[in-house]
């Protein structure tokens, strides 16, 4: 059984809310690092404070890529990533051109994964599909483009997009990626339950900023 520790070590603990203060930043990177999450996954302007902090603690700087609407051309995606990369950062999540999905343009989508995942290099990048504005068959072509893409996890959510993470999604996933591509879970993750249900069905990280204050109170 998966201990509150376990769980504190699948988290990026998400620091993306536009009104956050240096201060805020600041204290995001403190709780992480005081409970062993994977990362923080903050603004890219927010990597000069954040790097720094997280500097020989375990937790790994992220930052996101063509946030939160995903419609930056393919070129300054790109960009980007290469600027986050140089600020230090370790990890990227990256949101898809979501209208190219909706007219099943999959093959642009595809090469902007790859032009991202090039930049990346042996860096994980995460890319975030937006689940909420998706059919159940965008979703399963979703999981072969990202399989084919060489990005690492396929994630289903920014959390600013009037939904997040569900059971259906992540189970539908598991089904339909291919091997070597990972899941992470985010957006309304309100629970200990629900990060261990996420968990069950296959997801192997969590995206939320709600879940470190449970976890801090149980251990």
């Amino acid at each position: 059984m998966l201990t509150s520790r376990d769980i504190a070590k699948m988290l990026d603990h998400s620091t993306l809310q536009p009104f956050l203060t240096e201060k805020d930043i600041r204290h995001g990177c403190e709780v992480a690092i005081k409970y062993g999450t994977a990362t923080v996954c903050a603004r890219p302007q927010d990597m000069e404070i954040v790097v720094p902090m997280l500097n020989g603690t375990g937790v790994l700087p992220c930052t996101v890529i063509g946030f939160p609407h995903g419609a930056h051309t393919m070129e300054i995606k790109a960009m980007e990533a290469a600027r986050a990369l140089e600020d230090g950062c370790r990890e990227l999540d990256m949101v898809i051109n979501i209208g190219a999905v909706k007219e099943g343009k999959y093959d642009r989508v595809l090469e902007e994964i790859r032009d991202v995942k090039s930049v990346c290099g042996s860096h994980i990048l995460k890319v975030i599909v937006e689940t909420c504005f998706l059919t159940e068959e965008e979703k399963i072509q979703l999981c072969h483009v990202v399989t084919d893409s060489g990005a690492d996890y396929i994630k289903t959510s920014t959390g600013f997009g009037g939904g997040g993470a569900t059971f259906e999604d992540v189970k539908l996933f598991a089904e339909h990626i291919g091997p070597g591509v990972k899941i992470k879970a985010a957006g309304g993750i309100a629970s200990m339950e629900d990060a261990e249900r996420f968990i069950e069905l296959g997801a192997s990280r969590l995206g939320t900023s709600r879940i470190v204050k449970l976890v801090k109170g149980e251990m």
